[in-house]
């Protein structure tokens, strides 16, 4: 049997811009993305703290130390720059390793840079 299980979370993070033209995903900050064990076109779920939409697109890296986090294309109507939003991704593993796996937690300060 497999499990679905949290692989990483960047918690509380500040949407820095929104690019309605560009072509689909998000730009988040590369030392983030190393901080969470996430790489780049990885799936990624979106929730927005601020009103309450979710999405699900795909990650970019963005300029290391900038504090990036900029919703691209579609995407950018359900955020405003200034929104907290929550990133999360998945892992399947069978159930005997989902139980000893350890999701890796980022919790950046209120610039988006790592504490």
């Amino acid at each position: 049997m497999r499990v679905t299980v949290l692989k990483s979370k960047i918690h509380c993070v500040k949407v820095t811009g929104a690019d309605l033209n560009y072509i689909g995903s998000i730009t988040i900050d590369e030392d983030l993305m190393d901080a969470a064990n996430i790489i780049e076109g990885e799936k990624i779920l979106v929730v927005n703290n601020d009103n309450g939409q979710r999405l699900e697109t795909y990650v970019i890296p963005g300029a290391r130390q900038s504090g990036e986090i900029i919703l691209n294309g579609a995407a950018a109507r359900k955020v405003a720059v200034g929104d907290t939003l929550i990133l999360i991704t998945f892992a399947s593993m069978k159930l005997k390793d989902a139980k000893k796996y350890q999701p890796s937690l980022v919790f950046p300060n209120d610039k988006n840079l790592l504490k």
